[in-house]
C-alpha cells in the first residue's frame, strides 16, 4: 500500500512489496474427485485485484506463450516445469516428448496446477524518496488453473491443437497444416489440462491507500515510457497521448 507523509511538502512513502495469499480465515473444502467441476474457492485476500471477468483471463493467457505447469513427483515433491501452451476450447494444451518425468507424474496422479504471469511495469528504488529496496513493487497480471491432466490420443484433436498452439507461437496460420502424417506428429505427445478451478489476478495499485496516488504513478510511468509501463497504465484505465518528440504522457 502507500502512504503518504506531511513533511516539507509532497513526500510520498511506499509501502509496498505485497503479495497475494489465501484468507486463512476461510476454510478449504476437500476437493472433488478427478473431472468433477465446481465453483468453491478460497477467499482471495487482497478482493480488489482479484480478475473476476472469465473473458480478461482468456485474454491473458492468449497474450504469453509459456506456462508453467506442477505436477507431484515419485517422492511427493511439486514438479515444475515451463511448457508452451495454448488455451483452446476452454482448456489448455501443450506439447512434450513420448517420455519423461511430466508424464510419469500425471500417470500417478491426474491432478495439476498450471500457472502464467505477465509482468507489468516495476516501481523501482529510486521510485520512493527514501530509497528503500524493502519498497519497490511489481505489477502484473497472473492466472492460475487446477484441473485435471490426460494424454490426448493421435486423431482430429491431438492434429487441430498442434495447428493451433503453432498459430498461436507464429501469430499467424501462414504455415503448411500439421497433419497425422506429417514429421514428429506421432513421436509427440499433446495433453490436455481440463480447469476446475480458474482464478486471475492483477496488481494494479488497487488497494485502497494507494487509489488517491494512482495518477501520481502513473505520471511517473507515463514519463518513463517503457513497453512494460504503456501495458501496465492502459491496464489500470489510463489514456496515453504523445508528447513533442518520443515521449507519452497522460491524456487528460
Amino acid at each position: 500500500m502507500l502512504i503518504p507523509e506531511n513533511n516539507h511538502g509532497r513526500i510520498l512513502e511506499f509501502l509496498i512489496w505485497e503479495r497475494v495469499f489465501w484468507d486463512k480465515k476461510t476454510p478449504r473444502r476437500n476437493s472433488p474427485p478427478p473431472g468433477k467441476n465446481h465453483s468453491c474457492k478460497e477467499t482471495m485476500r487482497r478482493e480488489a485485484c482479484e480478475i473476476k471477468d472469465s473473458k480478461e483471463m482468456v485474454r491473458i493467457l492468449a497474450s504469453t506463450n509459456i506456462g508453467r505447469l506442477a505436477t507431484v513427483d515419485v517422492d511427493g515433491y511439486p514438479y515444475i516445469t515451463p511448457v508452451n501452451f495454448v488455451f483452446h476450447e476452454g482448456c489448455v494444451y501443450f506439447h512434450c516428448a513420448p517420455e519423461g518425468e511430466k508424464l510419469d507424474n500425471l500417470a500417478r496422479s491426474p491432478r495439476v496446477c498450471f500457472e502464467v504471469d505477465v509482468p507489468l511495469a516495476y516501481l523501482e528504488v529510486g521510485f520512493n524518496p527514501e530509497r528503500n529496496p524493502c519498497r519497490t513493487h511489481q505489477f502484473y497480471h497472473c492466472v492460475i488453473i487446477r484441473g485435471t491432466a490426460r494424454v490426448v490420443d493421435d486423431g482430429a484433436l491431438k492434429t487441430t491443437v498442434l495447428n493451433a498452439l503453432v498459430a498461436k507461437h507464429e501469430g499467424n496460420r501462414d504455415f503448411p497444416a500439421i497433419t497425422p502424417e506429417s514429421a514428429g506428429y506421432k513421436t509427440c505427445r499433446v495433453v490436455e489440462i481440463r480447469p476446475e478451478r480458474m482464478t486471475g489476478k492483477s496488481d494494479l495499485g488497487q488497494n485502497k491507500p494507494q487509489v488517491n496516488y494512482r495518477r501520481f504513478i502513473a505520471e511517473h510511468l507515463a514519463a518513463r515510457g517503457l513497453p512494460e509501463d504503456l501495458e501496465a497504465l492502459r491496464a489500470m484505465g489510463f489514456e496515453l497521448e504523445r508528447e513533442e518528440g518520443e515521449g507519452w504522457r497522460l491524456k487528460g
